[in-house]
């Protein structure tokens, strides 16, 4: 149900800056306004004024002035929440927006809640479910590669192709309900081989959004890479260099890092957490080893794993001691990047890395000096490489754990279908199944949708959107 209040709250942050903005949204906001406002130029009234419109005035308490503002006046159904609204950029004075968040609350406003106008442009069907949610998601970016995500979405690129899906099957399943209403004269309106490739194509595109949620929530989060291997390697050396400062003591004395030490980095656009582990060994010590149990932790929770080894001419015991530590940690899912340190101390030949690359083509190899700072920034580039975001295309990416459990519902859903028609379930059966595939597909979009779900989506929304 849409509340018929009208909302105001301060859009800016808090605090003291030049300019603030308070947005008011509902049926009263421009005779709220207007009672308070007193046009510099033009003198008729707001609400015979075009909607998108700016203008500039005084905001008076009867004689007291309180500021010269500036009105953004937008009309319904044209403005962000599809109702009647109003964005007054003050000065920056915290006394000023209080001031006036207490005369628009005296004239019969009221405190919006957190992410009410959000909420209102949904129900007043100017975004879906998913677009709102990207709106939370595009003030929350912190790199090129979540801002590119969320705003493919928040333009309706994710709704667009999942609206898509539920047509087709919507059509379907008007034709199977139609073989019912037809049960007597056992007439099939709905081509069972056409309906199996529609099923097939639905279930390939659903698994391939399922899959892109692996490269989307590193990518909104950003991406977890393990730095590993033996104490003294040159791991936390690694981390000061990547960030160019101190994050990390350096010590000759082997087992210097207990616990692991995390920060993050923008590496042109895409967010990286890196992470200094404890040195991998045998140990009888009881810190060193939580330290180490740690690691092998964050190993399994890494998307790239950067494999740190001492340089040395001998092929076969690098590539041993890569089969090994994959082998012991279990690093199958992760990228793998060995880092053959220490190279201004110990030369590499050439013909040594054309026979680790030989022998392991999979695995990414980058000869480097933590300490010196030697190709430092070859590493830098080759884990941007790996995770390019003028290489996403225009294809929806799912970065909402929301979306990609409706999505995995779905997907059961059809592979039911799917055997369903196999195995020549009655058409009332097939067309409950089909319906609970679109029951799943609906809920991301808004089409299907509860007070729980909206309150725990908007909830977590600044106040003010």
């Amino acid at each position: 149900m849409i509340d018929s209040a009208t909302i105001c709250a301060i859009a800016t942050p808090s605090g003291t800056g030049a300019i603030s903005t308070i947005r008011i949204s509902g049926p009263k906001s421009i005779s709220i306004v207007e009672s308070l406002f007193h046009p510099i130029h033009k003198k008729k009234s707001l609400n015979s004024q075009k909607t998108a419109t700016l203008h500039y005035g005084l905001l008076k308490d009867g004689d007291e002035l309180i500021d010269e503002v500036l009105l953004g006046l937008f009309k319904n159904p044209n403005s962000y929440t599809g109702e009647d609204s109003i964005e007054i950029s003050c000065h920056g004075s915290i006394f000023i927006q209080q001031r006036i968040l207490q005369l628009l609350l005296k004239k019969g406003a009221r405190h919006a809640q957190p992410g009410e106008f959000t909420q209102r442009a949904f129900l007043n069907g100017k975004l879906d479910l998913s677009q709102a949610e990207a709106v939370a998601d595009l003030i929350a970016s912190s790199s090129s590669a979540s801002h590119k995500i969320a705003m493919n979405q928040i333009r309706g690129g994710f709704s667009n192709e999942l609206n898509l899906l539920r047509d087709k099957l919507l059509n379907f399943i008007s034709l199977i309900e139609l073989e019912l209403d037809f049960s007597e004269e056992d007439v099939e309106f709905a081509n069972r081989d056409q309906l199996q490739d529609l099923f097939s194509k639905v279930k390939e595109k659903l698994d391939g959004l399922i899959k892109s949620f692996k490269l989307g929530n590193v990518i909104k989060n950003g991406v977890p890479v393990a730095i590993i291997g033996e104490p003294n390697v040159g791991k936390s050396t690694l981390l000061n260099a990547l960030f160019n400062e101190e994050k990390a003591i350096v010590s000759e004395i082997a087992g210097t890092t207990r616990d692991a030490i995390e920060d993050v980095l923008n590496i042109e656009g895409v967010l990286f957490r890196f992470i200094d582990t404890a040195g991998l060994r045998e140990t009888t010590d009881t810190i060193e080893s939580l330290g180490i149990e740690k690691t092998v932790q964050k190993i399994q929770q890494a998307d790239v794993v950067i494999l740190m080894l001492e340089a040395t001419n001998n092929w076969q015991q690098i590539a041993q001691q890569i089969k090994h530590t994959v082998d012991k940690y279990n690093i199958v899912e992760q990228k793998l990047f060995v880092l053959i340190n220490k190279i201004d101390k110990t030369a590499m030949e050439g013909k040594t890395i054309e026979n680790l690359k030989s022998d392991l083509p999979e695995i990414t190899f980058v000869l480097a000096s933590a300490k010196s700072n030697i190709n430092i920034n070859v590493l830098k580039s080759m884990l941007k490489k790996a995770y390019d975001i003028n290489n996403l295309d225009s294809s929806p990416i799912v970065s909402n754990i929301r979306h990609l459990e409706a999505l995995t519902n779905a997907s059961e859903a059809l592979s039911r279908v799917e055997l369903g028609l196999q195995t020549g379930i009655t058409g009332d059966l097939l067309a409950t199944d089909i319906r609970q595939v679109m029951h799943y597909i609906g809920e991301i979009t808004g089409q299907i949708s509860t007070d729980e779900i909206l309150g725990n989506i908007f909830k977590n929304f600044c106040i003010g959107k």
